[in-house]
């Protein structure tokens, strides 16, 4: 070796030792002399693993999952392009970053290795700088990656922690003059949420909905306080103030054109409407009422009847969702009270996980 390529090597491998803490690489080669001659280059900057097939190979990840990946391309019985594969396949190892060892030159392999998801290749006969030098970038580049996406996960928690509570205020704003609490608007949640998956929304719509069902009475901010904790039947005029809630709600919640306030905005103007038309704002019937809105209103009222309050005894989960039942077709869609009396198991789950809050919350 040239003086030049010798120095070239000792930066190569001072780099490695700074940038590498006895990382796993794995080399899958079913040619002895290769093994061996990967092994004596990596062997003292790195944890070295051997398989010398594609199933020894996947049993090796499946055990100790390694940092990096030397896969040989043309070996019996599975080729290093379905191991490849098959690693890219499983949340567990698709970042496994997978080098890939080939004698060939033609250019339909490296397609098909960067298509499999390799990130580079290395050209046999095997040269130790070469071999060291791209083995060292790909680790670094794959623990930047790590971090990478730590960071965006940590932020992304506390964007939705952040969200969180924001829906939290909004929807405390809607009961400022009651007593209801963030358990209630929570537990009212997950019901909602239990009624829009057994109606076969998708997940990140269930999502979305339990999110906005908090803020579906925001609104009553609108109203005065003479209305809302009046201690007598309202007059006419009166309720035609209190059902303005319902518009209020929609008109600051519109404001925004993301999707969970869109839907938010959806639920708080329409959660009063009922089925036969008999309601409010706009007499709306049957199917010209958002779903979000029917399964808002259905979670609302069994949430409603089964908390105690300072006026009344809880009903039991049997009484509520028997009132439930008698209302389909009047206050309630038919399909939708079925669905949710099916899934009374889980309402009853819901209903313990939050009383166990509120005694937590209490202590």
């Amino acid at each position: 070796m040239s003086l030049f390529g010798q120095e070239a090597m000792n930066m190569t491998t001072e780099c490695i030792d700074m940038l590498t803490d006895k990382k796993k690489v794995l080399i899958v080669d079913d040619v002895p002399r290769n093994i061996d001659l990967l092994k004596e280059i990596l062997a003292e900057h790195y944890q070295v693993q051997v398989a010398k097939n594609g199933v020894a190979a996947l049993n090796i990840i499946a055990a100790s999952e390694p940092d990096i990946v030397l896969l040989d391309v043309m070996m019996p019985g599975m080729s290093g392009f379905e191991v490849c594969e098959k690693l890219k396949s499983q949340n567990q190892t698709a970042n496994i970053p997978v080098i890939f060892l080939t004698a060939t030159t033609d250019m339909k392999y490296e397609i098909e290795g960067f298509r499999v998801g390799a990130v580079d290749f290395i050209t046999k006969p095997i040269s130790p700088m070469t071999t060291l030098s791209r083995v060292a970038t790909h680790l670094k580049l794959s623990e930047n990656d790590k971090q990478n996406k730590a960071i965006i996960a940590a932020r992304t928690q506390q964007l939705d922690d952040a969200l969180e509570a924001a829906v939290t205020m909004l929807g405390e704003v809607g009961h400022l003059n009651d007593t209801d609490t963030g358990i209630h608007m929570w537990r009212m949640a997950d019901y909602s949420a239990a009624l829009a998956r057994a109606a076969g929304w998708e997940e990140e719509q269930v999502e979305l909905l339990r999110m906005a069902a908090p803020m579906h009475d925001t609104g009553k901010v609108a109203i005065p306080d003479s209305i809302l904790k009046s201690p007598h039947k309202l007059t006419d005029d009166e309720m035609e103030i209190m059902k303005s809630h319902t518009v209020a709600g929609h008109n600051i919640l519109s404001k925004s054109n993301a999707p969970l306030f869109q839907l938010a905005a959806q639920a708080a103007l329409g959660h009063h409407e009922k089925w036969d038309g008999s309601g409010y704002p706009y007499g709306l019937a049957a199917r010209a009422i958002p779903q979000s809105a029917r399964i808002v209103a259905m979670a609302d009222v069994f949430d409603a009847l089964t908390m105690e309050r300072s006026y009344k005894k809880s009903w039991t989960v049997e009484e509520a969702l028997v009132h439930i039942e008698r209302s389909a077709g009047s206050h309630f869609d038919p399909e939708l009270v079925r669905l949710f009396l099916s899934i009374k198991d889980e309402l009853i789950r819901i209903q313990k996980k939050w009383h166990l809050r509120e005694l937590e919350q209490a202590n």
